[in-house]
């Protein structure tokens, strides 16, 4: 899989990450074995970048990501995030925490869960309101220093955050939901980003799923799979986001592709046309559907079809709000 720069940072990473979330918690019942043979399978085929995040499973995702880069720790790029603070028992999510003593003691509690000296890439998971950023990246910056990460990212923050962050310390990614059902950062986020030379990294390219076209009915999702309660997939927003859902699947049975497939070259081709290179994160536990997903590398989207799909599912399509 070819490599590509996030932004002017220098961090090279696979054009595709993982997203490692659904693999510990909020979508159902874990099976790390096939996890693990998830990654093993990805890096394989070149697919290095691995996402996760401290909340993930309260810290599970980022032991289970231990296991699976055991001996092999520097083939892989290594994203974590911190600040989004859960109930370690209950999992019930207890607010932001931005404070600069609580940013060492969470890398140091990563670094430990994760068996590694060093993380490649750590996020602000989300903004604090009641700490200045600057204050933040600032304790992110002494990790830096000291040897403990590589580069830094935000994810979920705004232009004004991210500029006030990037005058502290450079930026290298910034991490946000965006597909075709989320397009709320080309506002102004992508033209921030491209704007200050950091990479782009949308998480949830597939709309948590629903833009694969395999979600039929509610009822297909886990008693737990916490999409069953998501403004999204509820009531009549589901059926009628399912409506747009379907045209999406008429156009790639014309492109011969799948439309997760025409979901993912969609948001390359908004990387191409701004001059960036967007690195997705999809997540998946089968290696069937991570075949899928690296599949849609090779589909290429003429004028025409960037048309029809504007056409079908545009801007602000999605009823219900993110979260």
């Amino acid at each position: 899989m070819q490599q590509v720069a996030l932004g002017r940072s220098g961090l090279m990473v696979s054009k595709m990450g993982l997203g490692c979330m659904g693999m510990s918690d909020f979508y159902g019942a874990r099976n790390d074995a096939e996890s693990i043979a998830v990654i093993d399978h990805g890096l394989e085929r070149g697919l290095n970048f691995l996402d996760t995040a401290d909340m993930y499973g309260m810290g599970r995702n980022e032991q289970l990501l231990a296991k699976a880069i055991a001996g092999k720790r520097d083939q892989f790029v290594i994203a974590t995030k911190f600040g989004s603070v859960r109930n370690q028992e209950t999992g019930a999510f207890l607010g932001i925490n931005g404070k600069p003593e609580y940013v060492r003691a969470a890398c140091e509690a990563s670094l430990k869960r994760l068996g590694v000296d060093h993380i490649d890439l750590y996020y602000q998971h989300r903004v604090d309101p009641k700490t200045p950023i600057e204050e933040t990246v600032g304790a992110m910056a002494e990790l830096v220093k000291d040897g403990l990460v590589r580069y830094l990212g935000l994810s979920e923050a705004n232009s004004d955050n991210i500029r006030r962050a990037n005058a502290m310390h450079p930026i290298a990614a910034l991490q946000t939901e965006y597909s075709l059902w989320s397009r709320d950062p080309e506002d102004d986020i992508l033209a921030t980003c491209h704007e200050l030379g950091i990479g782009f990294v949308p998480y949830s390219p597939l709309g948590r799923g629903f833009l694969t076209g395999q979600i039929k009915r509610i009822e297909d999702f886990a008693a737990d799979d916490f999409r069953r309660t998501n403004p999204r997939f509820v009531g009549e927003n589901f059926a009628k986001n399912l409506e747009v859902v379907k045209k999406v699947e008429e156009l790639a049975v014309q492109k011969s592709c799948t439309p997760g497939q025409l979901a993912l070259a969609w948001l390359y081709a908004q990387g191409e046309s701004l001059g960036m290179d967007f690195v997705p994160i999809p997540g998946t536990r089968r290696i069937a559907y991570l075949d899928e997903n690296m599949a849609a590398l090779e589909v290429k989207l003429s004028t025409q079809d960037l048309a029809a799909l504007e056409q079908v599912a545009p801007k602000g399509f999605a009823l219900g709000t993110r979260y």
